[in-house]
């Protein structure tokens, strides 16, 4: 538990218009599934230093969304969940997919903060600060159901230097589909938490070995950077995921102050 003292620039609190609480965080649009999630994963908030207010997405799971049984049922509840997060007072909307980014154009312009539907959006970024002859190697849980709208709905290009690969159906990583993959997990998901580390490192890894161009390595689902230190302690490269978004998106809603000494 991180204890801090109140921000002594804040002498009076106002009502702010429409919000229904105050002195908030991140609001984060959750799947309608009930997984176990180790910390680390984007529906487990206990891992944060950071207020989280969940709000579930009706509708919207794996089956719906990952595997596109229907992509309009999820766009508009994405949008009522992403509309409720903001009435309560939440400074920035975070989506738990990476295939949320899907809805990245629809949620921004009805909502008055901002929004990052997907892991995703770092990967522009990502390609600017490696070099040009680098390749950014993306795992997503799926590459089957993954397409180029994921892609180029938030800027980037399918032709640029990135390399996907699926760690559920090209590696074989049965915790994960344990957990989300509706059509093969048990009646009470469970994982193991060392077997889980072990194939999703094992993927990393091979994927690196296997394209030593690599630069970064880009973690697109929630449950992965609950790894990704497991990741970088065998594979020396920066590592992006939701948490490292969700660092960014809290840090850009809520500056922090900065006490030290010259």
């Amino acid at each position: 538990m991180i204890h801090q003292s109140r921000d002594y620039g804040i002498t009076r609190v106002r009502s702010k218009a429409n919000n229904k609480s105050h002195g908030m965080g991140l609001g984060v649009i959750l799947f309608d599934d009930d997984p176990p999630a180790f910390p680390g994963d984007v529906r487990n908030p206990s891992a944060f230093p950071y207020p989280i207010q969940y709000e579930i997405a009706e509708g919207v799971n794996n089956e719906t969304l990952v595997f596109g049984t229907d992509i309009e049922l999820c766009r508009k509840s994405v949008i009522k969940a992403a509309k409720k997060l903001e009435k309560m007072g939440c400074r920035a909307i975070v989506g738990e997919c990476g295939y949320f980014s899907l809805f990245q154009k629809d949620v921004t312009p009805v909502v008055n903060v901002p929004v990052f539907m997907s892991s995703l959006l770092q990967v522009p970024f990502i390609q600017q600060i490696i070099s040009p002859d680098k390749t950014v190697a993306i795992a997503v849980a799926l590459k089957w159901c993954f397409t180029n709208e994921h892609l180029t709905n938030i800027g980037i290009d399918p032709n640029s230097n990135i390399k996907i690969f699926g760690v559920e159906d090209e590696y074989a990583c049965p915790e994960f589909t344990n957990l989300w993959d509706h059509s093969k997990r048990p009646k009470v998901p469970t994982a193991n938490y060392e077997t889980a580390e072990r194939d999703f490192v094992f993927a990393c890894k091979d994927i690196v070995e296997k394209n030593p161009d690599v630069g970064a390595l880009m973690l697109e689902c929630s449950g992965f950077p609950t790894f990704g230190r497991a990741v970088q302690r065998e594979i020396d490269l920066p590592v992006f995921d939701w948490s490292t978004l969700m660092d960014y998106a809290y840090s850009v809603v809520a500056h922090r102050d900065f006490y030290g000494h010259v």
